[in-house]
């Protein structure tokens, strides 16, 4: 099986489950971002590993499990908001497990733990809520929140091959370029003024906002990623994505995007 072929079965095998999860009812979306978070965070401490520092692993993926699962049961109205108050002794929990690891260097090790459950987790997490906004579950939304980054990517990288001249961001991400950058921008207002009209429980304005949220803070997600992986020498997070690399090669975007959403969303709607 060649390359192409590879990619080509992995992206669709993906998609078809990511929004059939999603589609199918809040539990099913629940099931699989807890399944994603959990392998996203391990993938996080694995390379941070390769760095030579040595997190929590395994406390900081029950952390991020626990953080995920509370707020999926508090979204889908088993609990209320104060079940979230757990996520509290669980994270001093990692500053109490260090003080008996007698590592070298403990608040190194701290820190990349709790950077794991900030940068992967709390993202991921947040989808709970962003999903629920009107107070009951709409695959619509997040369905809307995918199509415009994939079309963003997608977009991107056809007008920077076709056109692109000017760098992005050079000592980061070669590939990168301004024109590459606008064709997302326009291709993704595009497909956000099209699901304003299907999906009307936000506005057109509101979706306009989204779009922008995620084409600047979702490229600069893919970038945050690339510096991550450039500081410790590697091409892809993972391979668990034949041809695709790991987790957080394929939701980077999404995962700086994520929190902007989240706070636009719960301060305007």
């Amino acid at each position: 099986m060649n390359n192409f072929t590879k990619r080509t079965l992995t992206a669709t095998v993906f998609v078809a489950v990511l929004l059939g999860c999603a589609y199918w009812n809040q539990f099913s979306f629940s099931i699989l971002f807890f399944v994603i978070t959990v392998l996203g965070v391990w993938e996080f401490y694995t390379l941070s590993e390769k760095a030579g520092n040595k997190p929590q692993k395994i406390v900081g993926t029950i952390a991020s499990a626990i953080l995920f699962k509370s707020a999926a049961l508090v979204c889908m109205g088993f609990f209320d908001h104060r079940f979230l108050l757990i996520n509290i002794p669980v994270i001093f929990l990692i500053f109490i497990i260090e003080l008996y690891s007698k590592a070298e260097k403990p608040f190194q090790n701290i820190a990349f733990t709790l950077l794991g459950i900030v940068y992967v987790a709390l993202p991921f997490t947040l989808l709970n809520f962003i999903t629920t906004t009107t107070h009951t579950y709409s695959f619509e939304l997040l369905f809307g929140f995918f199509f415009i980054l994939w079309t963003n990517d997608s977009a991107a990288y056809l007008s920077g091959s076709a056109l692109g001249k000017h760098k992005l961001f050079p000592r980061v991400s070669p590939g990168k370029s301004w024109e590459g950058s606008a064709g997302g921008a326009i291709a993704s207002y595009c497909v956000a003024y099209v699901i304003s009209g299907w999906y009307t429980s936000i506005n057109r304005i509101d979706w306009m906002v989204i779009a922008s949220i995620l084409v600047v803070i979702g490229t600069l997600g893919d970038l945050v990623e690339s510096l991550f992986k450039r500081s410790i020498n590697v091409k892809d997070s993972g391979n668990i994505l034949p041809g695709h690399g790991g987790i957080l090669d394929r939701f980077d975007s999404l995962i700086l995007a994520s929190p902007f959403v989240f706070t636009y969303l719960y301060l305007v709607t």
